[in-house]
C-alpha cells in the first residue's frame, strides 16, 4: 500500500477516537454540564447526523479541489471544533461543536476514501479501505479506552484537547505525503448530477441499506456498553476501558481480515458473519451477567461487526465506481446513517424491561432485519468483482 495512506489513517484514528470516545465519557460530560446521561447521549447522534448530512455535501463542495488541500482544511477544522468543545461550559455549544466536527470528519472521510482508492489502484479498494478503517479500529483499541482512562484521571475536557493535538501531526503528514494533485477532478469524469443520479442504481441501493443496518446494530450496543459492564456484569468503572479495548482489538482483527477478502471473496464473509452477528448480540444479552462470558464475546462481536460492515462498505465503493468523487460520500453516509439510528433506537430500550441489556437486544433485531433485507439482494451486493469495469 502507498505510504501516503498512513497519514490519512492517522487522521482517521483521531477522528475515530472522537466519534467513539463518548461511550466512555458520557457520565463525566453529563455530570460536568449538569444534564442527564440520556441527554448527553444525544451528542453521539448529533455527531452521526452531521456525518450523514456532511458526507455528500462536503464531498460535493470539495470535488473540484485537489484532494490534499481538501483533506488539510477538513482536518484543521476538526481540530478547531475540539478546541472550542474543550473550552465551552455550555452543553448547547458542545453539541454544536460536535456537528461542526462531524461535517469536517464526513468531508475528510469522503475525500480520503476516494483518494485512497485512487492511490491504491484498481482491484485494491478493499485493502485501501482496510488501511483507512484501521485508524478507526486502532481508535477503539487504544484511543477510546485511553480517552476513557484520561477522562477518569483528568476529566473529559482533557480528552478533547488530546484529539485536537492528534490532528496536527496528521495534517503535517498529509501535507508532506499526499501528492498535490491526488483526488483532483480534472474535468474528464462525470458531472455532479450524473454522480448523484447513480443513487437510483438498484445495486447501489441494495448495498447501502444493509451496510447502514449493520452499523446501526454495532452502534446500538457499543454506545451503551459502559452500563452493561458496570451494571449487569457487576464490574467496576475501571473495567470499562478494558472492555472497550477488547471490542477494539476484535474490530482491528475483523477489518484486517476483511481487507484481504472483501475485494474478491465478499460472499463467504457476509454469509458467515451476518448470521453470526444476528445470533451473537442476543447471546451476549443472555450471558452478560457472567463477566467471563462478556469478556470473551465482546471481542468476537467487534471482529464480526467490522468484518461484515467493512465488507459491505467495500461493496458500496464497487457499486458506486461510476461516481468517482462521490463514492466515498455514499459509503460514509451509509455508515453514519446507521450510527444515527443505532443509539436513537437503543436509548429507549434502556428504560424498558431489559434495562442495561436493551441495546444488545436492539442490535440483534437490527441484524435480523439486515439479513432479511440482504438475503434476496445478495446477488446485487456481491456481484461487483474487483476487476469488473464499470
Amino acid at each position: 500500500m502507498p505510504l501516503a495512506l498512513y497519514p490519512l489513517a492517522l487522521a482517521v484514528f483521531a477522528m475515530g477516537t472522537s466519534e467513539f470516545m463518548l461511550a466512555g465519557l458520557l457520565p463525566g460530560i453529563a455530570a460536568g454540564l449538569d444534564v442527564g446521561i440520556g441527554t448527553a447521549g444525544a451528542l453521539t447522534s448529533a455527531f452521526a447526523a452531521g456525518m450523514v448530512v456532511g458526507a455528500p455535501l462536503m464531498a460535493a463542495l470539495a470535488r473540484n479541489r485537489p484532494g490534499r488541500s481538501g483533506l488539510l482544511v477538513f482536518v484543521l477544522v476538526f481540530a478547531a471544533a475540539h478546541v472550542v468543545g474543550a473550552l465551552t461550559p455550555s452543553f448547547a455549544v458542545l453539541c454544536a461543536t460536535r456537528v461542526v466536527a462531524a461535517f469536517a470528519n464526513a468531508g475528510f472521510l469522503a475525500v480520503a476514501v476516494t483518494t485512497a482508492a485512487a492511490l491504491a489502484g484498481p482491484g485494491r479498494r478493499g485493502r485501501a479501505l482496510a488501511v483507512l478503517l484501521s485508524g478507526t479500529t486502532v481508535a477503539t483499541v487504544a484511543g477510546v479506552p485511553g480517552g476513557a482512562l484520561l477522562g477518569t484521571l483528568l476529566g473529559w475536557r482533557a480528552v478533547f484537547w488530546t484529539v485536537a493535538a492528534l490532528c496536527l501531526p496528521a495534517a503535517l503528514g498529509i501535507l508532506k505525503g499526499v501528492p498535490a494533485g491526488a483526488g483532483a477532478d480534472a474535468g474528464g469524469g462525470p458531472g455532479l448530477r450524473a454522480e448523484l443520479a447513480l443513487l437510483r442504481d438498484p445495486r447501489l441501493r441494495a448495498t447501502l441499506l444493509p451496510a447502514a443496518l449493520v452499523n446501526a446494530a454495532t452502534f446500538a450496543s457499543f454506545t451503551f456498553l459502559a452500563p452493561v459492564v458496570t451494571g449487569t456484569a457487576g464490574l467496576g468503572a475501571r473495567w470499562v476501558p478494558v472492555v472497550l479495548v477488547l471490542f477494539g482489538a476484535g474490530s482491528f482483527a475483523g477489518v484486517t481480515a476483511a481487507g484481504r477478502l472483501s475485494d474478491r471473496r465478499p460472499g463467504p464473509v457476509l454469509a458467515v458473519g451476518g448470521p453470526a452477528l444476528a445470533a451473537g448480540w442476543p447471546v451476549l444479552a443472555l450471558s452478560a451477567g457472567e463477566p467471563a462470558a462478556l469478556l470473551v464475546l465482546v471481542p468476537v462481536l467487534g471482529a464480526l461487526s467490522f468484518a461484515v460492515g467493512s465488507t459491505l462498505i467495500t461493496r458500496v465503493l464497487y457499486a458506486a465506481s461510476g461516481a468517482p468523487t462521490m463514492a466515498g460520500a455514499y459509503a460514509t453516509a451509509a455508515l453514519n446513517t446507521g450510527a444515527v439510528a443505532g443509539p436513537l433506537l437503543a436509548a429507549p430500550a434502556l428504560t424498558g424491561p431489559a434495562a442495561d441489556l436493551g441495546p444488545l437486544w436492539t442490535s440483534g433485531l437490527l441484524m435480523a432485519l439486515a439479513l432479511l433485507v440482504a438475503y434476496p439482494l445478495r446477488g446485487s451486493i456481491v456481484g461487483a468483482r474487483s476487476g469488473e469495469a464499470r
